[in-house]
């Protein structure tokens, strides 16, 4: 086994070649941010042949070097990204997977941890806060070096839908979806606006009378969106993929971009020792700093509810 001595600042590893996984990979090769990806799955010819058909658009892109392996090449990965997990089916939710994946992570993680990785460990399976918060037991590592893609994509997907709704660039919307990666999350409207406009003024500007009911609407639609895709193509990965391209780049690039990703909080709004979505200050040493948005009494209230819902789950597994 080799020693970590040093992390290789090009290098992203995959674990996992599902249709979350893949997708990453081909994302990942695209943005011309990593020189070299090693896919591992526990089906390895599988990684081999996703390694091979990604590797053949690389002439149309930057150089890299894509190829199968397994744990000994997460030594010195910049980031290890963890996609391995069972799918989630058309009518369940995302916390319906997690005593099936937390087994699969009981295998995954403490590979990781025995190799003594020192780059940012990326966990996107699904439920991720859950399966964050398993993470950081099961490898030991830094809080601040184990992230989860967390509420990136549903803030994504809510920008979106406040861009079209409005007849504005969804780049101008500055809003986040907190709390749950799932069906407890909460929009921080409190917070959210259209290029420091608030959101109730900005739709008055565009002629939109009714914001409380009309971002009720848009909330509910953000929150379904991942239930509506899964009953018609039966999974989502593009969506997250770029999620997972994007918060590479955020940490490849040294942005200090603020994200909303799963992390663990130590009495922000009242919540001691449950990982959640929450905006953070992200860079090349992962987590820098959680971001303390404006949230009103029934916002702190619900993101309360949120992760007294995650403890519960939490509280089900055994890891030992």
């Amino acid at each position: 086994m080799r020693k970590n001595e040093s992390v290789n600042l090009r290098k992203v590893a995959i674990i996992g070649c599902g249709y979350v996984g893949a997708s990453s990979a081909f994302a990942l090769m695209q943005s011309g941010l990593f020189s070299e990806m090693v896919l591992i799955d526990v089906d390895h010819e599988k990684a081999v042949g996703e390694a091979m058909d990604i590797s053949h658009g690389v002439p149309y892109t930057k150089p890299m070097t894509i190829y199968a392996g397994d744990y000994d090449d997460v030594v010195d990965a910049a980031i290890v990204i963890v996609t391995a997990g069972a799918g989630q089916k058309p009518g369940e939710s995302r916390l319906d997977l997690v005593h099936k994946n937390v087994a699969i992570f009981r295998s995954i993680i403490p590979e990781i941890a025995k190799r003594d990785a020192k780059g940012i460990l990326m966990i996107v399976s699904n439920p991720v806060d859950i399966l964050t918060h398993v993470a950081l037991e099961l490898s030991k590592f830094p809080e601040n070096r184990v992230i989860g893609s967390g509420t990136v994509l549903d803030t994504a997907r809510l920008k979106m839908e406040l861009g079209k709704h409005l007849s504005v660039d969804n780049r101008s919307v500055h809003a986040f979806i907190i709390g749950e990666h799932g069906d407890s999350e909460i929009v921080a409207w409190s917070s959210a606006n259209i290029s420091g406009i608030r959101i109730d003024d900005f739709c008055e500007m565009r002629g939109h009378y009714r914001p409380e009911e009309e971002t009720t609407v848009i909330a509910e639609t953000v929150k379904n969106s991942a239930y509506e895709i899964i009953e018609r193509k039966h999974a989502t990965y593009f969506g997250i993929a770029m999620a997972v391209k994007r918060i590479c780049e955020v940490i490849l690039r040294d942005e200090k971009s603020i994200l909303p990703i799963s992390s663990m909080m130590h009495g922000e709004y009242g919540i001691e020792n449950v990982v959640l979505s929450m905006p953070a200050v992200v860079g090349k040493d992962g987590i820098e700093v959680k971001v303390p948005i404006e949230l009103d009494a029934d916002e702190i209230t619900a993101l309360q509810e949120s992760a007294k819902q995650l403890q519960e789950v939490y509280d089900s597994i055994q890891l030992s």
